[in-house]
């Protein structure tokens, strides 16, 4: 866990300097002036920014010191491209630039392989997204990237949509103290219309032994396709509550299937 961890890239965590607003623009005016050492000031004393970043990509299975050379390569171009003329905090400015150069890395090393031609379209989007961030201080839309590029938005969508990141069904989304709720409690879940006939006899005699709720919850989930969520809403209980009596009435099921 990152919070464990007090040295990165030998960098040690706990003793990075906090700069102030009045800091951070007297060092700019001095970097625009050609001054190199006040270009460092800018990196170390911003890297607790990089750290705040790359806390969201726990998950992903990366290293943690490759995440933070990573973050500060996008620090480092935030600092080199921020206009002090334009009416937007640093951090405003440089946390998307940090955000977007780790997702460049965890889509370049990606296991699922994405055509030359989509990649190629989904980069060039990127580069305009980068550059019209940097023009208007501000997230582009995509139909303003899409006239960049004279392409249909449609083929922006499709080509950025194939190289997102895969998110796994048992990544948790939310924790109360309780059993933890993973992305495919989020899934409806699909009627078969051709389910086995005597998977559906045994599957019907099995619910039988549940009580009133379990049988409830098990059918407006698996029968009617609804969400951990809209079940919630239905029978008036957390979602937390529907995710554990789901798994204990499926733990009954089991016994009798």
């Amino acid at each position: 866990m990152l919070v464990n961890k007090v040295e990165i890239c030998g960098v040690n965590t706990s003793k990075l300097p906090v700069l102030s607003n009045k800091e951070m623009r007297s060092l700019f005016k001095r970097m625009h002036e050609g001054d190199g050492k006040a270009r460092e000031e800018l990196v170390r004393g911003n890297l607790r920014l990089v750290l705040s970043v790359i806390q969201r990509f726990n998950n992903r299975g990366e290293y943690v010191d490759d995440l933070f050379q990573v973050g500060c390569i996008g620090l480092m171009k935030a600092i080199d491209n921020f206009d002090l003329g334009q009416n937007v905090k640093f951090s405003t400015y440089a946390v998307p630039m940090i955000i977007g150069e780790i997702r460049r890395y965890l889509r370049d090393n990606n296991p699922i392989r994405v055509s030359r031609s989509l990649r190629d379209v989904a980069y060039k989007a990127l580069q305009v997204r980068d550059t019209l961030v940097n023009k208007h201080a501000r997230e582009p839309s995509i139909t303003e990237i899409a006239k960049e590029l004279r392409m249909p938005r449609e083929e922006i969508v499709y080509a950025l949509d194939a190289i997102q990141e895969p998110v796994s069904l048992f990544e948790p989304i939310y924790h109360d103290g309780g059993d933890p709720i993973y992305v495919m409690d989020q899934i409806s879940d699909d009627k078969n219309q051709d389910v086995n006939w005597l998977e559906g006899i045994s599957i019907r005699e099995a619910l039988r032994k549940l009580n009133d709720r379990e049988k409830l919850i098990l059918t407006l989930r698996f029968f009617e396709g609804k969400t951990q969520m809209e079940v919630a809403e239905e029978i008036g209980i957390s979602q937390a509550q529907v995710s554990r009596l789901e798994k204990a009435a499926l733990g009954h099921m089991k016994k009798y299937m």
